[in-house]
């Protein structure tokens, strides 16, 4: 069981920083555009220490469609919950329904 859970934690936890890497700056716009590319570089580099072994375990008990639905699923639902507590942003009904028709794809993915 834990061979299918440690590369959807593992995805979690790298997720949480790709999304500050790529979305964090947007509270600090006014810092330099120079300084923001070698922050975000840094926080990227600990999501990559996660991704790779992420998808390298999850290479072996799941296929390369499935493992990128899991992780698609994941960075919306990281983002999500970013943009409304980092970002404060709404989260609006027509954002529910596109998460719905996502969570769809991963029923057909897995689907025999």
């Amino acid at each position: 069981m834990l061979k299918y859970i440690s590369p959807i934690i593992l995805l979690i936890i790298s997720n949480v920083f790709m999304t500050f890497a790529w979305y964090g700056h947007l509270k600090h716009r006014s810092m330099p555009l120079l300084i923001v590319i070698l922050v975000s570089w840094g926080i990227a580099f600990f999501e990559y220490c996660f991704q790779v072994p992420a998808n390298r375990i999850g290479y072996s008990v799941y296929n390369g469609a499935q493992l990128k639905t899991i992780q698609e699923v994941i960075t919306l639902t990281v983002f999500a919950v970013f943009s409304v507590l980092y970002l404060k942003e709404e989260f609006r009904w027509n954002y529910l329904i596109s998460f719905l028709f996502i969570i769809l794809a991963v029923f057909f993915i897995f689907k025999k």
